[in-house]
């Protein structure tokens, strides 16, 4: 099955331009460094979640569904743009967010507020562990919810990846010197498997490396394998013979520093080295630490100066705002 057979609404503004570092590469005296401006994509300040929303919007579309739910931490981009994605669709949408109300919005929980989204707040439960049962609810209020998997990560929304190979195999056709290297973050694992499936499809052969920006907890799946297992998932709705063998998907896991949303110096100086070089603005929970990591590459060694490496900007700036005290305190 092609992957333009599937159900899809279009949300986002794509292509989404490549642009080069030159100034920054100076700076770090390393590989030419070109991004994949994926914060630019329209939505609600943009991001790379738009692109899995469009088939699992589809998908909602497809089976009558007259309402969003999905989860994730209290400043999550994904349900910043699930909240602005059921807007545009006229649906009603239902975040299941980790914390506790405190004061007044800001950053992305402003915008979700500001886009008519539901919260509910669910303490240390950031990862969308109550999205069913606040789905159940609402059927029993006679309502047809849409389950939208935390991070839009399961087999639909990794379609959204999938084209997003294909789009970056036809910017790059022609490009000289081509990319040896994709570095981008991987936290729910969608934008990775997608990516991993559509290179093959599409013929892409950039090394991809995506760094863990969260660490592993006791008793949690291993990141790499849940990430295989949704990239077989997709590639059997595709009718691909890919197939992923354990092994296949890996993660660099030594820049994750102290867990999830918790800014280090890696994260500051990316930050502040994309801003004041590029007029780049960074995130500070995915973005920033992978660009962290990219930095540590190149100033170890790992990355060449006669290499050239695309980063994937994923989004995020709205996250930047509860952050000022990290950031410039």
């Amino acid at each position: 099955m092609d992957i333009d057979d599937f159900p899809r609404k279009k949300l986002g503004i794509f292509p989404t331009p490549i642009v080069e570092l030159g100034r920054l590469s100076d700076k770090l005296g390393g590989p030419r460094i070109l991004v994949k401006r994926d914060d630019l994509t329209g939505l609600a300040m943009g991001g790379n979640k738009v692109r899995k929303l469009e088939f699992l919007l589809g998908d909602a579309a497809a089976k009558g569904c007259d309402c969003l739910v999905t989860g994730g931490a209290a400043q999550s981009n994904h349900c910043r743009q699930t909240a602005a994605a059921a807007a545009a669709q006229g649906l009603a949408c239902h975040l299941a967010l980790g914390g506790t109300e405190r004061g007044l919005p800001e950053g992305n929980l402003l915008l979700d507020r500001l886009l008519g989204a539901t919260i509910h707040w669910r303490g240390d439960r950031r990862k969308g562990e109550d999205i069913p049962a606040i789905a159940e609810k609402l059927k029993t209020e006679g309502r047809n919810p849409y389950i939208v998997p935390y991070g839009g990560s399961n087999a639909i929304g990794v379609l959204g990846f999938v084209a997003a190979a294909r789009e970056l195999s036809a910017q790059i056709a022609s490009m000289r010197p081509k990319p040896s290297r994709i570095l981008f973050a991987s936290s729910s694992g969608g934008t990775q498997a997608g990516l991993a499936l559509g290179s093959r499809i599409y013929g892409l052969e950039q090394a991809l490396t995506a760094i863990a920006i969260d660490k592993v907890a006791d008793g949690e799946i291993d990141p790499a394998e849940r990430i295989r297992g949704i990239a077989n998932e997709a590639a059997k709705l595709l009718g691909s013979k890919a197939a992923f063998k354990a092994g296949d998907i890996k993660l660099r896991r030594e820049y994750s520093g102290e867990g999830y949303g918790v800014v280090g110096e890696s994260e500051r100086r990316a930050i502040r080295l994309a801003a004041g070089y590029e007029g780049l603005l960074l995130d500070p929970v995915y973005t920033g630490r992978a660009f962290g990591a990219l930095v540590s590459m190149i100033e170890s060694g790992e990355l060449r100066p006669g290499e050239t490496v695309l980063f994937w900007h994923t989004g995020g700036g709205p996250a930047l705002f509860p952050y000022a005290r990290e950031l410039v305190g």
